[in-house]
């Protein structure tokens, strides 16, 4: 049985009757439209869904290709279910007023102090739950995107899964995004004093649509994320190619090893020639861009047995708070060790599984 209450219209103090559930509602007397605010203040949206799932299957399908995946994932993959979920992202938007003192270099030997000034609106979009089954962190919210929300009807279509993450949480995440931006405008090589204010915030939920499709390559199981709105392939998970990892290994150590001894014999001759402190980081220069090199090769051969594919755009934003790992902790994938003993081990199987591919 729903239930009824009853609300002031702020137009003409006339009681507007609410049914329990109800988002938008009309005034009886002035014909006024009001949105009804959900749970603790916090407004509640959602993006509806224009892409019919024979077209997000076509996308899927598109996403079969690839030189990085198994060469006949497009013969041997078989769609085993496809359905619709709604997954609720916050949206922080405030106009950001920020002032920045510190010091920029003037030149080789010297510093200038600079005032920075920051006024704009900014967004921001990150999951209201844990998301790492799909690997839709965030997603773009257009405010004519934007309509009310409808519970009855989004339960009826999809799945639709509810916050679980606090709010507060998610407010003083989006402050650590926007005084990153800040911070961005111009790079200081010293901070004396920085201020931040956030004016005329707001905090939603929006429910946005996305199609998961669930699919088997020769009895293991992956998943693939289409846009519900603008039908693209957001997030998948792929069998990676065997020749594509031995290919990548061989060019790497090839590469690598030519530029580590080759351009380190080129840098040292130069560098004996050389009177400034340039000579030395010509030195270093090969030597960084040979480990580099072998370390990609070695990345995309000990990584490569299955492809995570992801939108740039729909990862976590960044923020002043996130560290980031060296140029070789990142070719290595997240800071893994690179030993001889390892990098022996799986090129052995690597070999065996090459073995087996040719005889198919």
């Amino acid at each position: 049985m729903d239930k009824t209450q009853g609300l002031t219209c702020p137009e003409c103090n006339g009681i507007v009757p609410v049914k329990e559930g109800e988002r938008l509602v009309t005034c009886p007397f002035c014909g006024l439209h009001s949105l009804i605010q959900g749970e603790q203040g916090t407004r509640r949206w959602q993006v509806n869904r224009r892409v019919e799932r024979d077209k997000a299957r076509q996308s899927v399908g598109s996403f079969f290709s690839g030189v990085k995946k198994a060469r006949d994932l497009k013969k041997q993959a078989e769609i085993q279910d496809m359905f619709l979920v709604y997954l609720p992202y916050w949206r922080v938007r405030a106009d950001v007023a920020g002032w920045l003192f510190g010091r920029v270099r003037k030149d080789k030997d010297e510093t200038k102090p600079v005032e920075v000034q920051v006024f704009e609106e900014m967004q921001w979009a990150d999951a209201a739950l844990d998301v790492s089954e799909y690997g839709v962190h965030q997603v773009t919210l257009a405010q004519n995107q934007l309509e009310p929300y409808h519970k009855e009807a989004l339960h009826a279509e999809a799945i639709v899964f509810e916050p679980t993450e606090s709010h507060t949480d998610a407010i003083a995440e989006a402050h650590d995004h926007f005084i990153y931006r800040g911070r961005s405008k111009q790079r200081l090589d010293a901070t004396y004093f920085e201020k931040f204010h956030f004016l005329h915030e707001q905090l939603a939920i929006v429910y946005y649509p996305l199609w998961v499709a669930r699919y088997s390559y020769h009895q293991r199981h992956y998943q693939v994320v289409v846009d519900g709105v603008n039908n693209e392939v957001l997030y998948g998970k792929a069998p990676g190619n065997i020749f594509y990892r031995a290919a990548a290994l061989v060019a790497g150590l090839a590469a690598g090893n030519f530029v580590l001894v080759n351009g380190t014999i080129l840098a040292a001759m130069a560098f004996s020639e050389s009177s400034d402190d340039d000579g030395l980081a010509l030195l270093l220069l090969p030597i960084v861009l040979g480990i580099v090199l072998i370390a990609a090769g070695y990345r995309a051969f000990r990584y490569g047995e299955e492809v995570e594919q992801i939108q740039g755009k729909v990862k976590k934003a960044i923020s002043g708070k996130r560290g980031s790992g060296g140029m070789l902790e990142n070719m290595l994938g997240g800071g893994g060790n690179m030993n001889m003993g390892d990098l022996m081990k799986t090129g052995m199987n690597l070999l065996d599984e090459v073995s087996k591919a040719n005889k198919r």
